[in-house]
């Protein structure tokens, strides 16, 4: 049997498509990149923008004609309101939570029987850069969005077990891990720091336990560990490496967490900090917990600890009661920060959330008006500021090869696109950035470099 992975939303979602993988791959079926020749489809759905949803129907239609043609089963995963699940029930055969994905082995009528799948047991999907989930669900309530609905409440994952597959990911080649998460600032694991055993503890050692160092083992007691010192202890693992994180939190967003990433050895500088709207008052509304003035004493803090930082962020264009002068101030703090990149969207409402009541009273003209305005700046912003690479050398991680060109990023998550060959698929390289645009740079090689670490 062949199946296809139709994968909605965020880094979690494609966490959650590897689990999924998994259970596919332990009995005997394959993987597909053609919906149309896979006799299984699993959709890992995002509820967090109708515009999302909407997509999950019109597939599900034709998936729905295409049962005239041959057999085809199809499943619904992933992030998905009860509203929702009522609705698309009628498409699909099975719709399961992805905490209960063990549960396709029994609905795809497999011989053998298959263990559940923990977060240790995932086919990559990815072979240079992949993902590490540290916790799940989210306790803020920001009032646009549904995933303590779908995903609950906070909960984080023991530090031990995360150590150890970030460990596990470097020792089989990969060079960079996204540490993810729906807010990962407010990782708590509230295990026992991990004992320290003679003998067992140190660089060259065949157990799974972080070296000697670590925050996990000093200090003893019951308190702990939180983001900072997790970041720590995967920082201290040797390699060659990068990683990074997402999603962070401006008001979980302290101190500590600015000065490891200032002095790690394989932590990106690159930061992204979702602000959502550059007006208080629509803030309060969303329920952010914090204000324009911390956001920018945020940035100030990062950009002195870490000067060559780049900082992306989120924006919700034409959220309720949103009036032109508050958008305005949106396109202020922009050309205050002028941030790298930023995600922008255009504001649908999600029934179950407290935003739903309100009344969405900026038209979609509006909002489309707004988003190319601020999209016009953002363009400007990232141009100027690519600009000043032109003939600076980058070391960069190559991800893929197609047609004679190596595509890459930066350890500031900048894509780079150069000559090159199959064979660099998976290495660091040194790149002289000869052009630029917006969201791409172009170069030609240097060296090669097999270091992942960060020039200090």
């Amino acid at each position: 049997m062949k199946y296809y992975l139709f994968i909605l939303g965020c880094q979690m979602n494609y966490s959650d498509a590897e689990k999924v993988s998994a259970v596919l791959d332990a009995s005997g079926h394959e993987k597909s990149d053609d919906e149309k020749s896979a006799d299984l489809i699993v959709v890992v759905a995002c509820s967090v923008r109708q515009a999302a949803v909407d997509r999950i129907f019109g597939k599900a239609r034709l998936w729905q004609a295409k049962r005239k043609e041959h057999k085809l089963k199809t499943v619904l995963t992933g992030c998905v309101l009860e509203k929702d699940k009522k609705k698309l029930s009628p498409f699909f055969d099975l719709i399961m939570p992805i905490g209960e994905v063990e549960k396709l082995k029994k609905f795809i009528d497999c011989r053998d029987a298959l263990p559940c799948v923990s977060n240790k047991q995932r086919r990559r999907i990815q072979c240079v850069s992949t993902s590490v989930p540290i916790m799940t669900g989210c306790d803020n309530f920001c009032s646009y969005c549904v995933v303590p609905y779908v995903r609950g409440r906070e909960k984080s994952r023991p530090a031990k077990e995360i150590i150890a597959e970030c460990r596990n990911l470097i020792k089989r080649g990969y060079r960079e891990i996204n540490l993810i998460g729906q807010n990962v600032n407010s990782y708590k694991s509230l295990n026992k720091p991990l004992p320290l055993n003679k003998g067992e503890v140190g660089r060259g050692s065949k157990t799974e336990l972080p070296p000697s160092n670590s925050p996990l083992i000093k200090g003893g007691g019951n308190s702990g560990v939180d983001f900072p010192q997790l970041l720590k202890a995967i920082d201290a693992i040797p390699g060659d490496y990068w990683f990074r994180f997402a999603t962070s939190h401006p008001k979980d967003m302290s101190n500590e967490l600015i000065k490891v990433m200032a002095k790690g050895k394989h932590i990106t500088p690159y930061l992204h900090l979702p602000v959502q709207s550059g007006d208080d008052e629509i803030l309060k509304k969303m329920n952010r917990g914090y204000t324009i003035k911390h956001y920018l004493n945020l940035i100030k803090k990062v950009r002195e600890a870490i000067p060559d930082i780049v900082i992306s962020t989120d924006i919700i264009i034409g959220f309720p009661g949103e009036t032109k002068k508050q958008f305005k101030n949106t396109l202020k703090l922009f050309r205050q920060v002028k941030f790298d990149m930023a995600y922008l969207a255009q504001y649908s409402p999600r029934a179950g959330t407290a935003a739903s009541k309100l009344k969405d009273n900026v038209s979609k003209a509006e909002k489309k008006r707004r988003w190319d305005e601020l999209n016009e700046l953002l363009k400007k912003t990232a141009l100027a500021k690519n600009k000043k690479l032109v003939g600076q050398t980058a070391k960069v991680l190559v991800e893929d090869f197609k047609k004679g060109r190596c595509m890459g990023k930066t350890d500031t998550s900048k894509l780079v696109i150069f000559p090159g060959d199959q064979s660099l698929v998976g290495q660091f390289i040194e790149i002289k950035i000869t052009q630029i645009g917006s969201w791409a740079l172009w170069g030609e090689i240097i060296l090669s470099s097999s270091r992942g670490k960060r020039k200090k």
